[in-house]
């Protein structure tokens, strides 16, 4: 059993607060009577209450998840917890009442008559279920709030998952359509090519396992892939991957540069008759780390949402169920010609 005893003192604060503020309308009632007695036996009877069920609920096994024991568990702790609070409270309030002498030798501290043991203990328990529905609503918050952020994850996750099974599709159906012209045309570039396939293929199983992997991961990805798409394009498609080695093992999620990658090569350099470079770099900008995709294609022929199309619209997609307002992607057109792709969101420590 772990207890949050930090939790447990906030608990207690706010239970001593709210016993004050009791004492405190007592007295404005009565102001002719001395304002000690209706304190310490405010402050006795509720901190009783308190440890009573605040600390047995941690005994019962089915308040370990949502804070607070289920079914009679709970109505019988609250009871108890009450019951025990104003005979226990009562007894130790009275005895610090004589000691220091707050009514004549002899006599009982109050309640002592009919009508105020009534009060006293009308007040008791509507204090102690108020008290008690406080911290059952606040238990039972906290309690709903992981539910729907665990549920939130787990929607990212398979959110994440369904996004890279629509990716992986789509760059492998257009593979076996080049390897399949080329072994008619050039059987041992088709070969050359089937093991980079391959290559990239172990590598996309590997990280199918989890929803992230390094930058270095990524960046053998996507030399797998390029050396593909070398082989199909010939001396039209050259490329360069810079990768600094203190960012080699950040965290990013899978597939995330294959996408923009594709789109320089499907809308920058296969247009372009004589190809062209693909240059893809990391780079840590403060807080944040910047993805870049770098191409010497056609260009954007008019404005950037034109271009985007599935790769880059999967690629935003991805990035804000990972990191939320956190993370975003542009597209512009290269002041070198061409267009550069850059993706920016938090740097891990």
């Amino acid at each position: 059993m772990k207890i949050d005893w930090i939790a447990k003192l906030r608990h207690l604060l706010q239970v001593l607060a709210f016993a004050l503020a009791i004492a405190t309308i007592q007295y404005a009632f009565t102001p002719e009577k001395p304002y000690g007695p209706p304190l310490v036996y405010s402050l006795f009877i509720a901190s009783i209450t308190w440890a009573v069920i605040d600390l047995g609920r941690e005994f019962f096994p089915s308040s370990a998840e949502t804070g607070w024991p289920q079914g009679w568990a709970g109505l019988a702790l609250v009871l108890a917890g009450i019951a025990l609070g104003y005979l226990i409270g009562t007894w130790l309030a009275d005895k610090l009442c004589l000691y220091y002498g707050w009514y004549p030798s002899g006599a009982r501290p109050p309640p002592n008559g009919p009508g105020q043991l009534r009060t006293s203990i009308l007040i008791t328990v509507l204090a102690g279920v108020t008290g008690s529905y406080y911290f059952y609503t606040i238990n039972k918050s906290a309690y709903l709030i992981r539910k729907m952020n665990e549920a939130h994850q787990h929607a990212n996750e398979a959110r994440l998952k369904l996004l890279e099974t629509q990716l992986e599709p789509h760059m492998l159906f257009n593979t076996l359509a080049n390897l399949r012209a080329l072994i008619a045309t050039d059987p041992q570039r088709a070969q050359v090519m089937l093991d980079h396939m391959i290559a990239y293929l172990r590598a996309t199983l590997g990280a199918s396992l989890s929803a992230t992997h390094t930058l270095e991961a990524e960046f053998d990805r996507l030399r797998d892939y390029l050396e593909l798409m070398a082989i199909r394009m010939g001396p039209r498609l050259s490329y360069t991957l810079d990768l600094p080695p203190e960012l080699a093992q950040h965290p990013v999620p899978t597939l995330l540069l294959q996408p923009l990658v594709e789109n320089s090569i499907k809308h920058g350099l296969e247009p372009k008759i004589e190809g062209g470079q693909i240059t893809v770099s990391a780079r840590r900008d403060g807080p944040t780390l910047v993805l870049e995709v770098l191409d010497t294609g056609v260009g954007l022929s008019g404005a950037a949402e034109d271009r985007p199309g599935f790769g880059v619209a999967q690629v935003r997609e991805r990035l804000a169920s990972t990191y939320g307002l956190e993370s975003a992607i542009e597209l512009v057109a290269s002041s070198e010609g061409g267009t550069r792709a850059t993706a920016r969101f938090p740097y891990k420590e």
